[in-house]
């Protein structure tokens, strides 16, 4: 028999937050998320995306054990910005049970016909800083901090619910050179001399960064991704939380904040040290012991996972990336890193497809995509 329950209490938040924990026990290429933000999902104390959207969280049991979890969202600046009634479904983790898949979708078609929604779709988050999409290659590949890993049964149960293809992204690995030409290093000096660009991060720590320019790198985050697929604008108070959580494991050696000379932010690129064996041996918890061996990751990784570059409009095809890539790559290579890969990254967003195919000798090793559907045919 199966039941599902709405998250309500701290007893049902805390088995949401440590579930997947159960489904991925014994798999060695799931990566946890942080515990403390997944028990913060439904706390808009916490949580700032919940001032302006709606958020439930389902739990379902089978005979009495808990058998998935899933989260449904309403985003309704992006539905205003799309001009259609989503809902998003989102930390969507559950047994190999097509009944449960149901169940727990349906739940969320349910909450979303409640409030005018027309389609479901995910998995996406409350911003484009949330994981999102469900794993479809690279099953034998270790997630990363960033991303969700899926045991394959996830994307063919999808189908026969009758979802279809939505956004796809892929993920990239990159083979480090042992050396920068060095006419790399002078294209970069005549780029940044041209636009008169100053890359604050060789001088500033990131709190100081983060306290004089981080309204202006979501200016120009907002601007640069707002054509892409499923983005939504980070603004007001949940700029907090993005910030908290790239604060929380930047290092400057790997980061370009490109500031021109009228003070504006003109372009970023920021690369996170891997935390995920820290999150791997913690279980996502960084306290009581946890939050030293994700320091030691921050200040001596051993991989680094490639999270967001973003060029203001006015600086499109500029060269700007080539500088962003020019300071990190020299730590980079310096820092003997042994392994250095790409988030998600849109299959139809060519510039930047095309951008790494010329800087780097790539190799696409995970796919992943969302997933949507009319809702109706999964309510009871």
């Amino acid at each position: 028999m199966l039941t599902v329950k709405e998250v309500k209490t701290k007893k049902d938040l805390k088995l949401f937050a440590k579930f997947p924990l159960t489904i991925y026990k014994d798999c060695p290429y799931y990566v946890p998320s942080l515990y403390s933000d997944e028990l913060n999902t439904f706390n808009p104390k916490k949580n700032f995306s919940l001032k302006t959207n709606l958020a439930k969280g389902f739990l379902c049991y089978k005979d009495g054990v808990l058998v998935g979890r899933i989260a449904g969202l309403i985003n309704k600046k992006h539905n205003e910005l799309s001009g259609k009634k989503y809902i998003r479904f989102s930390r969507f983790e559950c047994i190999d049970d097509i009944e449960v898949f149901k169940a727990l979708l349906g739940a969320v078609e349910k909450f979303g016909k409640e409030n005018g929604m027309e389609i479901i779709h995910g998995p996406w988050g409350f911003n484009d800083t949330d994981r999102e999409g469900m794993l479809t290659f690279g099953f034998d590949v270790r997630s990363s901090y960033s991303t969700n890993y899926y045991y394959p049964y996830f994307s063919q149960n999808m189908k026969l619910l009758g979802f279809e293809d939505e956004s796809k992204w892929l993920e990239r690995r990159f083979n480090i050179p042992e050396d920068i030409p060095e006419r790399v290093h002078a294209l970069s000096q005549r780029i940044k001399d041209k636009h008169h660009l100053t890359d604050v991060s060789e001088f500033m720590s990131v709190k100081k960064i983060v306290k004089k320019y981080g309204d202006e790198m979501f200016e120009t985050l907002n601007l640069a991704y707002a054509h892409l697929d499923g983005y939504v604008p980070i603004e007001e108070k949940a700029k907090k939380n993005v910030l908290s959580q790239f604060a929380t494991i930047v290092n400057t050696k790997y980061i370009s904040f490109l500031i021109d000379e009228n003070g504006k932010c003109a372009a970023f690129g920021i690369v996170l040290p891997s935390i995920a064996d820290a999150l791997i041996k913690h279980k996502g918890k960084l306290f009581p012991t946890g939050f030293i061996d994700v320091l030691k990751s921050i200040k001596h990784p051993k991989q680094l996972e490639m999270a967001l570059i973003g060029v203001r409009p006015e600086y499109k095809n500029a060269g700007l990336n080539a500088v962003i890539i020019d300071k990190v790559l020299r730590h980079i290579i310096d820092d003997k890193i042994g392994l250095l890969e790409s988030n998600p990254m849109l299959e139809t967003n060519d510039n930047i497809q095309n951008q790494w195919k010329r800087l780097f000798d790539t190799e696409v090793f995970k796919k992943r995509q969302t997933y949507q559907k009319q809702i109706g045919s999964l309510i009871d």
